[in-house]
């Protein structure tokens, strides 16, 4: 045992929390600077909430590669991904030469660009439920416009969704949240097939949509069953409701996405994140027929704005990734890495024997702490917050910055040493924190 796991078994939760915090403010005078600032203009310093953390988010000045900069200057392996929309790392060539490109061409042009059918032509190639697509500037959007569009289709209010979903910042359902769009809500567990038909049948033709998550992300990375989402897209249609997949995040699993890999088609899909090239970015499509009713052309049509919907530069990014960067193969080998990375943070827990389990799908992974195995959020038991803020501000002290939630999603630039590092620091932070970790779960030594 290290020193300074001696140290830390003698420590309880919150003396380790207040002394990873005193090492953490000494070591980023920069970032507390900055975030003193902000908060003079912005609520809480941020505009963002979930990059908010405390004491204080640490300034990012730069980013290259799978590398960041902070404001200190500070180096470290980027491990958070930008939450999945950075899977091209922050200076991939091939698209800043289109954004420069682009740009030679002017911004704002108010009429159809040269970039957007091609982008949208490479997106219903590569996602096989897309059939026709329309651009916004979010997830979030994307997914008010498809459920909406559902609603407005079918002619019914109501729309089902996974307990401790989350699909934007007015779709969480991890908890009370007064900012909810007020549609009539209904959850379901994920990958409880019967507890999920029964209330389809139940509802009836009061269910316009039904929305989930192939992999639930904010959620923990836990992955719906390939039987689970075909007992809803059998379910859906038997009673007329639309099934849309958020693939906001999981888009990225597979060339195809996670529909294409399971063969399963919904009504709609939603698109954002990486798909944009890194740009501000959102994308819903679909069946033709539903689609059609986006047409502005005939009569009684549904009205979509939004004047960046087509951004020059969104659009030159977002076709570049698709077509010039985002393989096949390239796929593949991230995957491959994502799978390489669960083995061996699987392996560091094993090896300690902690409480903790490790859940994800391709290149995205998160570690949970349990004392038996989860199969979904709720199945999480109740663990101080202050063990997430430990463990995450552990982590940045040796140079891996992860979301303090416990998610690590991996960019095209980050490598098999990258995994390696990023490994050793994880055994080494778990190591020195066996006996909180085991005391604060009420586990045994």
């Amino acid at each position: 045992m290290t020193m300074a796991a001696i140290d830390q078994a003698n420590m309880t939760l919150d003396d380790a929390l207040a002394a990873a915090e005193a090492r953490y403010v000494e070591a980023n005078p920069a970032s507390a600077a900055a975030f003193r600032e902000a908060q003079a203009v912005m609520p809480g310093g941020n505009t963002r909430s979930v990059l908010h953390f405390s004491p204080f988010p640490l300034g990012i000045r730069e980013g290259e590669g799978a590398w960041l900069t902070d404001a200190d200057g500070h180096r470290l392996l980027d491990f958070v991904g930008e939450f999945s929309a950075g899977l091209y790392g922050h200076s991939e060539p091939r698209i800043r030469r289109a954004i420069d490109e682009a740009l030679d061409h002017g911004t704002v042009l108010g009429g159809p660009n040269r970039y957007e059918a091609a982008f949208a032509r490479a997106i219903c190639d590569r996602f096989p439920a897309i059939e026709r697509v329309r651009f916004c500037n979010s997830g979030t959007e994307a997914n008010l416009y498809a459920l909406s569009a559902a609603r407005a289709f079918t002619g019914r209010d109501d729309v089902m969704v996974l307990s401790g979903a989350y699909h934007g910042g007015t779709f969480t359902f991890s908890g009370p949240n007064p900012l909810n769009v007020p549609f009539p809500w209904h959850e379901i567990a994920l990958n409880d097939i019967e507890g999920a038909r029964e209330a389809i049948r139940r509802l009836g033709d009061r269910l316009a949509a039904v929305i989930v998550e192939p992999m639930m992300g904010a959620g923990g990375c836990f992955p719906a069953s390939p039987g689970f989402l075909t007992a809803l897209r059998e379910e859906t249609e038997r009673t007329g409701v639309m099934l849309v997949f958020d693939e906001v995040m999981t888009s990225r699993m597979a060339p195809g996405s996670v529909h294409g890999l399971f063969g399963i088609r919904p009504d709609l899909v939603t698109l954002g994140k990486y798909v944009g090239g890194g740009m501000t970015f959102g994308a819903f499509g679909g069946r033709a027929d539903l689609m059609a009713r986006f047409d502005p052309s005939t009569p009684d049509y549904w009205g979509h704005a939004g004047t960046f919907n087509n951004s020059v530069v969104t659009m030159a990014a977002g076709l570049a990734g698709l077509t010039e960067v985002l393989t096949p193969a390239a796929l593949e080998a991230l995957n491959a890495r994502g799978e390489r990375l669960r083995d061996g943070m699987r392996r560091a827990i094993d090896d300690l024997d902690l409480p903790m389990q490790v859940n994800g799908m391709g290149s995205m992974t998160a570690f949970h702490f349990a004392t038996r195995a989860a199969e979904r959020p709720e199945d999480l038991p109740a663990v101080s917050p202050g063990l997430r803020a430990l463990i995450h501000l552990e982590l940045i002290a040796r140079g891996l910055y992860t979301a303090r939630r416990g998610l690590v999603a991996l960019s095209l630039p980050v490598t098999d040493a990258d995994i390696d590092r990023f490994l050793a620091g994880f055994h080494a932070v778990l190591e020195e924190n066996t006996t909180i970790i085991r005391r604060h779960l009420d586990v045994p030594a």
